[in-house]
């Protein structure tokens, strides 16, 4: 059987104050720009590579589509984090409807996506790098 293994300081963020859960979004949103300028980075060195076998171009050709993804998904999680943002400052200014609990849920499910997709590209980085080298 699997069981999951709670992350302490998750689970202390999100009984953080909201000046903190704020400050955790603009990082998120610091990382993210910083991503897609790697990802830009990376572009230029999959296009500059030079030719080589079938088998060397299909893995570059490969590596630019999953790039693509990775940034539609990157400027999904960042418009997202953004809409959290303005979820918070309707929390603050307690209009009706939203409330804190709602707010540290949306908080606690963007993390894990922030999460997912850090692990996912420090992957595709590897990759990519492995690939450089070849």
């Amino acid at each position: 059987m699997y069981t999951a293994i709670a992350n302490p300081k998750s689970n202390f963020l999100l009984g953080a104050s909201l000046d903190v859960l704020h400050h955790e979004s603009k990082e998120w949103l610091e990382n993210i720009e910083f991503w897609q300028d790697e990802m830009k980075f990376f572009d230029k060195l999959l296009k500059n590579s030079p030719e080589g076998d079938d088998n060397h171009n299909a893995t570059r050709d490969m590596l630019e589509h999953v790039e693509g993804i990775h940034l539609d998904f990157f400027t999904q999680l960042q418009k997202d984090v953004r809409q959290h943002e303005r979820m918070l400052a309707m929390v603050e200014k307690n209009v009706p409807g939203i409330s804190d609990e709602e707010y540290r849920e949306n908080h606690r499910t963007l993390k894990s996506r922030v999460e997912h997709l850090e692990n996912d590209f420090r992957t595709y980085k590897k990759v990519v790098f492995k690939f450089a080298l070849e």
